[in-house]
């Protein structure tokens, strides 16, 4: 069984109010959940208007793929105009790894 996660440091355009910003990234949440079929949520910087930071995880049997998906969901989160992916800190495990 391999586990993976990452979790994104983002910038975010032009946002006025926190709603706005949920606005914004809550489809970003949700178009990861439905294209990648992973486990996604904000994860830090609720109350900071410009700041966000999106948490990923996957588990799944085979290595390749999950690099592989989490590869294409990085691209995804870079992909977006309205926002400017800072960073994105991954790990893998397996769970063998005690």
């Amino acid at each position: 069984m391999w586990i993976g996660w990452i979790e994104f440091d983002i910038l975010l355009g032009e946002t006025y109010s926190l709603k706005q910003k949920r606005s914004v990234l809550r489809p970003l949440v949700n178009e990861l959940r439905r294209r990648f079929e992973l486990s996604a949520a904000e994860t830090g910087c609720q109350d900071l208007l410009r700041r966000a930071q999106i948490g990923i995880a996957m588990v799944t049997g085979d290595r390749a793929h999950l690099v592989e998906v989490l590869d294409a969901a990085e691209r995804l989160v870079a992909a977006h105009p309205e926002m400017e992916l800072l960073s994105a800190r991954r790990r893998l495990a397996n769970g063998a790894d005690d």
